[in-house]
């Protein structure tokens, strides 16, 4: 009853205050504020560790994601939907199939995938072939965040390095210009890997550095 219940709710109202003091700033790159204003196809591609700042700023996107099937899932889709975003249920281990087809499902119906991109559990930042797959299905383009912050409180035992901004924290996210699959591309191919990872250096040392022009402290 509790963690069904109560528990998301709780989760949900400490995150909503906690992110409403963050001093955030989003730069988005112009081949991404031609796809939002045209209405594109176009994927959102975060890295792991990331997503508990980026969910607060996604609304706008009109964006779908897939959670597991696990309770951890349950809690995190609740939140997910107070703050704008449907979901599609599945993961690798657990409803893998029927959870790319709703979300495939979604993404058509209008909606903008939110991947992870080395998920579900890593390796950190390395880049698996899904957000490629998903990419060639939809046509569509991929763009590449870019987070910095000033002052964050890291789980350290967690594989993805996870981490929330402390109150009051400046936040700075970036978006990437547009990576496009070519026709016939393997989405397996380390080429595209490469590419894809350099867009997400680019819009973090991009963020790094608008975070210290803005603040004092080091982000």
């Amino acid at each position: 009853m509790f963690r069904k219940y109560i528990l998301p709710r709780i989760v949900y109202l400490f995150y909503r205050t906690l992110s409403a003091t963050w001093r955030i700033t989003v730069v988005e790159s112009e081949d991404l504020k031609t796809a939002v204003r045209e209405n594109k196809q176009y994927i959102l591609a975060i890295w792991h560790g990331d997503e508990l700042v980026l969910i607060s700023q996604t609304k706008k996107y009109l964006p779908c994601t897939m959670t597991s099937q696990s309770k951890d899932g349950e809690l995190m889709t609740y939140v997910l939907h107070k703050l704008g975003m449907m979901t599609s249920r599945g993961s690798s281990s657990r409803g893998a199939i029927s959870g790319l087809k709703g979300l495939l499902r979604l993404a058509k119906s209008g909606r903008h995938p939110v991947m992870a991109v080395d998920g579900p559990r890593g390796p950190y930042h390395v880049i698996k072939p899904g957000v490629f797959e998903v990419a060639k299905l939809l046509n569509a383009e991929v763009f590449a965040a870019g987070v910095s912050v000033s002052k964050a409180l890291v789980f350290k035992k967690a594989w993805n390095k996870a981490y929330l901004p402390h109150p009051f924290a400046r936040v700075v996210i970036t978006w990437s210009n547009a990576f496009q699959l070519s026709k016939g591309q393997d989405v397996h191919s380390t080429e595209i890997q490469q590419d894809l990872h350099q867009k997400f250096d680019a819009a973090a040392q991009k963020a790094r550095e608008l975070c210290l022009a803005g603040d004092s402290a080091q982000c």
